[in-house]
């Protein structure tokens, strides 16, 4: 028998040790280094993928220049939401790990994903749940599919021998934290299995020109768990994010090799799996009859898709004696540097107010853009004074007052037209190279803050 071997791991960012270190040399963390049985054989040998097509790769070193690349052919699914975030489609040979929250809708979205796609064999390996209740799952979806294969086992060995057999065009992974490969003596789950089941099924991807969709978990930070080397692995590394008490959900691209990283899809979680939704600023502004103080309409931009959002203020006054500062969906630094502005800028006393701001819908929004519409329905809230109706807001307040330009503002300017909108205020600095000829909304530029007060109130 082989002497069994051991070595320390770090499981913050997977750094491999021989023996026990109390800082981590990668990540500078402390306490952070665990004992791990490990036992490395060649896995190559067993998962050897020669033989999988008729064309061998020969390996040869060549000059830059003599390397061909020839068009990439994607496979084109059904989703289009998903054809964006992977900046077109699934890349042959690509592998792709999908992070997110426990009950977000991952292991649905990628179900439904894999039964729409009738044109190839798709095989889903699941490692949490049973046949019967994947089935269950797809009943509900209602998408029927012949070319759809189903497979519940853990072993990487099991998994490749099955997968020799099918021969699939495409392999969805559930997921890659219940993976275990036979050549490492730890658990499921732990940073040697992970890492080595990953790179098994890179290798297998890379070498079979066939697409591996990998499913992942969270930590409870929000970081995808298992070791940082496996987000350096894959070629794409998507996020799905949202609320559960919502039914919207966001897929967003944190790495991709093959397109760029600002792309994202919106989904509406229903009864029947994940629709896509196309223009998801309908869904975000609520239709009111009623005009209502405290209100305001941000054309914010996610990735490169113009969102038209309702920011939502409350001031009242303070009844304890600390004021509160209470956010959803926006950052509370960034909250208190709006309110710091007006009250050195603006003259308004927020100190003795409570302050309470939500984005509706549920989403989160990073986007410095929106500052202009935020301070608008603080005002608005603060005088109890709605706000002019079809009126909408794209600017950055900076800490002097003064409105400062955003990118892309005809894309914004554009949302905000097609939507019906009459008005959009922007910054005076963002007129340079934007041709207001072809809108027909109205667009007012504006510098201070207290210009934007004067007009509005």
């Amino acid at each position: 028998m082989s002497k069994v071997k051991t070595a320390f791991f770090c499981t913050n960012c997977g750094y491999e040790s021989a023996k026990w270190l109390g800082k981590c040399p990668s990540c500078a963390s402390w306490n952070t280094f665990v004992q791990e049985v490990i036992h490395k054989e060649s896995s190559q040998k067993e998962n050897t993928w020669k033989n999988f097509h008729e064309d061998k790769k020969e390996i040869k070193t060549i000059p830059l220049h003599a390397v061909t690349t020839p068009e990439q052919k994607r496979i084109i699914t059904p989703d289009v939401e998903l054809n964006r975030v992977l900046g077109g489609g699934i890349v042959p040979g690509s592998i792709t790990l999908i992070a997110g929250e426990p009950g977000i809708g991952k292991s649905t979205l990628f179900l439904q994903i894999g039964l729409l796609l009738k044109d190839i064999t798709t095989l889903y390996i699941s490692g949490e749940e049973s046949d019967q209740q994947i089935k269950m799952r797809a009943d509900r979806l209602k998408i029927l599919n012949d070319q759809f294969y189903l497979l519940t086992e853990t072993s990487t060995q099991t998994i490749f021998q099955e997968i020799k057999k099918l021969r699939p065009q495409l392999v969805i992974v559930d997921s890659i934290q219940t993976i275990q490969s036979p050549y490492i003596d730890s658990s499921p789950g732990s940073i040697s299995q992970i890492r080595e089941s990953a790179s098994e099924f890179q290798r297998f991807a890379k070498e079979t020109n066939i697409p591996v969709f990998l499913i992942g978990h969270i930590t409870k930070d929000g970081a995808i768990a298992g070791p940082k080397i496996l987000e350096h692995m894959v070629d794409t590394v998507l996020q799905f994010e949202g609320d559960r008490h919502y039914a919207y959900r966001i897929l967003r691209t944190i790495k991709n090799r093959f397109g760029g990283t600002a792309e994202l899809g919106i989904y509406e979680m229903s009864g029947e799996g994940m629709r896509g939704v196309n223009n998801p600023s309908e869904i975000l502004i609520s239709q009111k009859e009623d005009r209502l103080s405290g209100i305001a309409i941000a054309a914010s931009l996610e990735g490169m898709r113009p969102l038209l959002i309702e920011v939502q203020a409350l001031v009242t006054q303070s009844v304890y004696g600390t004021p509160q500062r209470t956010v959803s969906g926006f950052d509370l630094r960034r909250l208190q540097l709006l309110l710091a502005v007006l009250e050195k800028r603006g003259g308004f006393h927020f100190g003795m107010k409570d302050v309470f701001l939500n984005i509706a819908g549920g989403l989160k929004v990073e986007d410095p853009s929106i500052d202009l519409a935020v301070l608008c329905a603080l005002l608005s809230s603060y005088e109890d004074v709605p706000l002019p109706p079809l009126t909408c807001f794209a600017g950055e307040v900076g800490l002097s007052g003064e409105i400062r330009a955003v990118n892309r503002i005809e894309q914004r300017i554009a949302e905000a037209e097609k939507l019906g909108f009459e008005k959009i205020i922007v910054s005076r600095y963002s007129q340079k190279g934007l041709n207001l000829q072809k809108f027909n909304i109205e667009v007012l530029s504006m510098g201070r803050v207290d210009e934007v007060y004067q007009y509005l109130f």
